[in-house]
């Protein structure tokens, strides 16, 4: 299964929107600006995310964007299936071989377990382990 730029560019959108959680709305030109991406990509995006009720936005002067949850309850799987359609790496039709339709299956099932255990703020709190971490010191 391959991620599209719809859903690359939707999970860096709700990312920065998790980011701000609890400081008010987040304009798009402003993460447009951030992640040197196209202003006018993120506004087709953020429609359906916001059908979804998973964004919320706020008009005005000082407008933009807020998540509509705590960012701790939206996964990545809640973001993917919004801007991708089902999670599935191939389509499998019943006269498929029983073995590899299982397969297809369990693939389908471990993406989409990776993709529900992760949430917005695991993501923005993600910390690579350090090179310095790795190192075995003997003496």
């Amino acid at each position: 299964m391959k991620i599209s730029t719809k859903g690359r560019y939707g999970l860096t959108i709700m990312m920065e929107l998790a980011a701000k959680f609890g400081e008010g709305p987040t304009s798009l030109k402003s993460i447009a600006e951030k992640n040197q991406l196209s202003e006018h990509y993120l506004e087709q995006l953020i429609a359906p995310l916001r059908n979804a009720g998973l964004v919320k936005s706020i008009r005005g002067a000082y407008g933009g964007y807020i998540l509509s949850r705590d960012p701790a309850s939206i996964t990545a799987g809640d973001v993917i299936r919004v801007l991708e359609g089902p999670i599935s790496p191939v389509d499998f039709t019943e006269e498929d071989d029983p073995a590899k339709r299982d397969l297809w299956l369990r693939i389908r099932d471990s993406i989409a377990e990776v993709l529900d255990s992760t949430t917005l703020d695991n993501l923005i709190n993600f910390q690579e382990q350090s090179a310095a971490d790795n190192y075995m010191f003997y003496i």
